[in-house]
């Protein structure tokens, strides 16, 4: 990897070598000036021997400075069939970027195709006929066309230049960013020759660890353009909400809500009349506010200014939303999940609002990246947290007010310019599954061998060992996927073909499913469960703990019993793994007597309790307490290490559960957990993948279930376990 240094000539030298009607456009378009990252793009991207990553903010020009010299390099070659392949993350994207690139294009006489399920078939057809210009496609859409025309693939691409992808931090670290991974090296093994790969991202916060992702052999040089420094002024107010405990006579779940209530008039207050985006951390919470500021509107008789927007919402209602946002004659606020995280076109946006901490600091970045957008403008960020009030029975989480403290971390981490760097090394042995059947259907059929150096030797599935591949291999043919004929060759079994066939194939990732909680033969109801779960752990659900009996992994089902008493955390981390320099940053927030300066009152109090109660819990010295049948554990680490703990307890008879900020081990004593803890940080014989054996919930990714139990240990504790992790952080204390 190689660092652009930024540039500090005046001469318009990159300017100079862009093609004339290029010149003109930018000059009619009104620029005085190219823009750093466009500037030092220009003669990198013209050269094309190295890959490109262009890390600049969110409107800093990122598409034009790849697609500037691209279009130039289209328009001047020789080759009439000369190809670039921009591969986007959403659909909306590519209709967005369709609409920036077409006019530019046609000046040039570059045809532009989006390609995605909502393209006519007819506008398709005329690509493979004459497959030029610019070709703008979703992973899913790409694999298909590698799928079903694996014998055309070397005519279609052969006249391929440069693959771009967009929104590089949407991939990395999951399913589709292995699928793309396996994509491209496909599409070059099957043409013979290297392309140039682009990345662009406003979020990324390892370089090298994008380097590697982007370009996962190190075959080639990656050249790094980090244009993401701004002097764009930043507006933060946090907000701290009491939830109300119930009064005398009121049951205490209908009590519950009144904190959310309150955060709806206050957004209902200071929204109105301007456009915002507003992210709550579940799809439930986002028809809650939605409902509840668009019932506002109505009582007052104002025009509707509220729109939901998330994933399970038709495609109509998600457009209804955009549109709204879009259009200038009123103002119109999202609610909204991560759907409109990404670079999707809504015009521009005066405010971000979090309600409930980040799901993660680039999580964060990218979301603030919507606001101010305009020259001149500052971006806001609003944040709500909801604290319950303190009695005699609160838990840890709930003393050191966990969510509001991990929102001032994240926004501090922000300030700071960190983000969270992605995990490279995850195995996803999920994709892997998907990739072995469309490659057997890309080429008809496939020898093991060749199937092995295609994916895993030469391939983004290197951390696989051939044992586990043949394992994978046999398992596919045992559940009559795929078999094996007289000469060796693997083909698609007429399951396989079906599978295939089945236009769902080509996504590398299932929606996250709910899983039916149940006791004593009665349904409970259903949540999403991305903790590791054993026979003896542990869960909450409802604002109390739950016993785990049994795991139906396929019914999507768990038995519980009620746990012994003991508070249960306020604060559930969203469902994500938060990174251990978010809760390292945490401690810091909590160890300070500095004020925070972007707190408003009610949080400064907030925040005031917690330091109280860190300090006369002498946090700051122990990291092993006893509360109430509990004990509890605080590394100060992340998630994947809090889980590995805890499984590394369990294997020993303790009853543990990683409650975010602390791992909490019932019915036991501080000696017993300090000496059980010592020999796991001496022990050299600990293993993830058998660690993870124990885990009941370990399918997580759409194919998890065809894999053999080796490879399904190994994918998982790739992605959610840290033995290292641990045993450091447990030498450190003890």
């Amino acid at each position: 990897m190689t660092n652009s240094q930024v540039s500090n000539s005046t001469e318009p030298a990159s300017f100079n070598l862009l093609d004339q009607r290029i010149q003109q456009w930018i000059w009619r378009a009104g620029w005085t000036e190219l823009r750093d990252a466009q500037d030092r793009a220009i003669p990198l991207i013209l050269n094309g021997s190295d890959d490109v990553i262009i890390a600049a903010s969110t409107a800093a020009g990122k598409t034009e400075a790849a697609f500037f010299p691209i279009l130039t390099k289209l328009a001047q070659t020789e080759n009439s069939g000369a190809l670039v392949v921009y591969i986007s993350p959403l659909k909306a994207l590519i209709n967005d970027q369709y609409r920036r690139l077409e006019e530019l294009a046609a000046m040039l006489r570059i045809e532009v195709t989006p390609w995605h399920g909502d393209v006519g078939q007819q506008r398709k057809t005329r690509f493979l006929k004459t497959p030029r210009g610019v070709l703008l496609i979703t992973p899913e859409s790409l694999e298909a066309l590698l799928a079903r025309r694996g014998h055309g693939l070397a005519g279609i691409f052969s006249g391929i230049q440069y693959f771009v992808i967009d929104e590089l931090h949407a991939f990395m670290g999951t399913e589709r960013g292995k699928q793309l991974q396996s994509l491209l090296h496909r599409t070059e093994r099957a043409i013979c020759r290297r392309i140039c790969r682009i990345g662009l991202s406003a979020t990324l916060g390892d370089m090298q660890g994008a380097a590697e992702f982007l370009r996962s052999d190190g075959s080639c040089k990656v050249s790094v353009i980090d244009s993401k420094t701004s002097n764009q002024e930043l507006k933060v107010l946090v907000k701290g909400i009491l939830e109300s405990t119930a009064p005398p006579g009121v049951k205490s779940e209908d009590a519950v809500g009144l904190g959310k209530l309150a955060v709806a008039k206050q957004l209902f207050q200071v929204l109105r009349g301007s456009n915002n985006l507003v992210f709550p951390n579940s799809r439930r919470d986002v028809e809650y506010y939605s409902a509840s500021l668009r019932q506002f509107c109505e009582d007052l008789g104002l025009p509707n200014e509220f729109w939901p927007h998330h994933g399970n919402l038709s495609k109509e209602i998600r457009e209804e939303g955009e549109a709204a946002l879009k259009q200038t004659e009123r103002p119109a606020t999202a609610i909204c999940t991560s759907t409109l995280e990404l670079g999707i076109d809504i015009g521009p946006v005066k405010a971000v609002v979090q309600v409930g901490a980040p799901p993660s600091v680039a999580s964060l970045r990218q979301r603030l990246g919507r606001s101010g957008r305009r020259k001149g403008e500052p971006m806001i960020l609003r944040a709500y947290c909801i604290e319950p009030e303190l009695t005699a029975k609160s838990g840890l989480s709930e003393l050191l007010r966990e969510g509001l403290v991990c929102t001032v971390a994240m926004i501090r981490l922000l300030a700071s310019g960190w983000y969270e760097p992605i995990c490279t090394s995850k195995i996803h042995g999920s994709t892997l599954v998907q990739q072995a059947l469309s490659t057997m259907a890309q080429y008809g059929a496939a020898q093991p061998q060749g199937l092995w150096d295609l994916l895993c030797a030469t391939g983004p599935f290197s951390a696989v060992t051939k044992s586990q591949f043949l394992s994978l291999l046999q398992k596919l043919g045992e559940e009559k996927i795929i078999f094996q004929d007289a000469t060796g060759l693997l083909l698609l079994a007429p399951i396989g073909e079906q599978i295939v066939a089945h236009y769902t194939f080509f996504a590398a990732f299932d929606t996250v499913e709910e899983f039916r909680i149940i006791c004593n033969g009665k349904t409970l109801g259903s949540m999403p469960i991305t903790r590791p779960l054993s026979v003896g752990s542990f869960l909450i659900f409802a604002g109390k703990p739950w016993a785990v009996l049994t795991v139906d992994q396929k019914g999507k089902v768990v038995e519980v019993q009620p746990a012994k008493g003991g508070a249960v955390p306020n604060f559930d981390g969203n469902g994500t793994a938060l990174h251990d320099h978010v809760r390292e940053e945490m401690r810091n927030v909590l160890r300070s007597k500095e004020p925070i300066p972007f707190l408003d009152a009610a949080g400064q109090e907030m925040l005031s309790e917690a330091r109280d109660n860190y300090d006369r819990l002498d946090l700051d010295h122990k990291w092993i307490l006893q509360m109430g049948n509990a004990v509890q554990t605080l590394l100060w680490r992340g998630d994947c290490v809090n889980d590995t703990l805890v499984l590394m307890l369990q294997a020993k008879g303790f009853q543990g559960m990683n409650e975010g900020i602390s791992i909490s081990i019932r019915d036991t004593t501080q000696s017993r957990v300090r000496d059980a803890l010592a020999m796991f940080c001496e022990s050299t014989t600990i293993d993830p993948v058998e660690l993870a054996s124990k885990v009941e919930n370990k399918i997580r990714e759409k194919w998890d279930g065809l894999l053999p139990e080796d490879l399904l240990s190994a994918s998982f504790a790739s992605a959610n376990l840290d033995v290292q992790g641990a045993k450091k952080a447990l030498q450190r204390l003890l």
